[in-house]
């Protein structure tokens, strides 16, 4: 084991996916619209509404009644997520290099399905993941159920915005029916799911708890992103929208997980203070090939980041503060949709 801890969301900071939305997109007729308007939902739930024992991300319980209404199995989305995983140009090269520095985890809101596809793909071992575990096969609705289902699926459809009709569907309609037992059951591991994920992260490698570094992109990452940051860790918000943003006390706006990997190097080898120093001096710099000598960046990770970037267009790597947060806020949205797409960057 090494001293110190990387720990990294999936969707966002080494995927360009929304492996939910995807598949819901493929397997339920209108199934896009009806995920981004119940993501909506979650978010107003999670951050307007602060539903007791609510935690972001719950989209993924929200969408499962209009899945087994699809008779999606579990073999279904195992042969999806592995035929669809898109991820973030050299995120694999980010985790290869890193397993020589520090412990790696990803941990992740999404489906265990796809999380263990990404961690063949990443040559992640599958132990060091954390996912919300759904077992399709286990979900059933009998005919009657299923239809009422699909009704609810239209009113949403029409009244995208009307969340009293959402928490009468959700917590009332579907609450009857035998299905939400098993859905209620379901530990989503989103918000603080995520933090109590770190929780066993620290306890397994017995680290200090200031030797993180955790790196999100969306309303599931606030709770870990401010425990790193309140305990002396390294809070990045990568390509992240306003909720990662009003937490994390790093944003990187890059196209590229090689930006990571030179964060990831510092730290790896020296305190916080030398990674926030670094970025100080990485934005009045003239002359970065220097600076990186300087700070004795891995040749490896230097000559891959500037073949990326090649002389121009150099990544945002900054601390995030009062003033500068709208213009961060911009910059990282337009470069979250450019990557990802309209339709998922938009996503919370």
């Amino acid at each position: 084991m090494f001293e110190k801890s990387f720990i990294t969301d999936c969707e966002g900071p080494l995927t360009l996916n929304d492996n939910a939305f995807e598949l819901a997109e493929k397997c339920i007729e209108d199934g896009g619209e009806l995920f981004k308007i119940l993501s909506l939902y979650d978010d107003y739930l999670a951050d307007i509404v602060k539903k007791k024992n609510y935690k972001a991300g719950n989209t993924l319980k929200l969408i499962l009644p209009f899945f087994v209404c699809e008779n999606l199995k579990n073999s279904d989305m195992v042969d999806f997520s592995r035929n669809n995983i898109y991820s973030v140009s050299d995120s694999k090269f980010l985790l290869n290099y890193l397993k020589e520095a520090m412990n790696i985890y990803i941990v992740s809101t999404s489906y265990g399905q796809y999380i263990e596809a990404v961690s063949n793909y990443m040559e992640v071992p599958f132990e060091n993941t954390f996912y919300t575990n759904v077992d399709m096969d286990s979900l059933t609705l009998n005919d009657d159920e299923i239809e009422k289902v699909r009704e609810f699926k239209q009113l949403i459809l029409e009244n995208p915005e009307d969340y009293d009709l959402f928490d009468d569907i959700f917590f009332s309609k579907i609450a009857q029916m035998g299905i939400y037992e098993k859905i209620k059951d379901i530990e989503v591991v989103g918000g603080l799911g995520k933090k109590l994920a770190i929780d066993r992260i620290i306890s397994r490698d017995n680290i200090d708890i200031n030797k993180m570094l955790y790196i999100g992109d969306s309303i599931t990452d606030v709770e870990p992103l401010q425990f790193a940051r309140d305990n002396g860790g390294i809070s990045i918000s990568f390509n992240g929208n306003e909720y990662p943003l009003k937490v994390a006390e790093i944003a990187i706006i890059s196209p590229s997980a090689v930006t990571t990997t030179v964060i990831a190097d510092i730290y790896a080898n020296n305190d916080k203070t030398k990674v926030l120093k670094f970025i100080e001096d990485y934005n009045s710099s003239d002359d970065l090939d220097d600076l990186f000598n300087r700070y004795a960046i891995d040749l490896k990770v230097r000559e891959k980041f500037f073949e990326v970037f090649n002389g121009e267009d150099y990544p945002i790597i900054q601390i995030v503060t009062d003033e500068n947060y709208e213009d961060i806020l911009k910059s990282s949205k337009h470069m979250r949709t450019n990557i990802r797409g309209q339709d998922i960057g938009g996503l919370g």
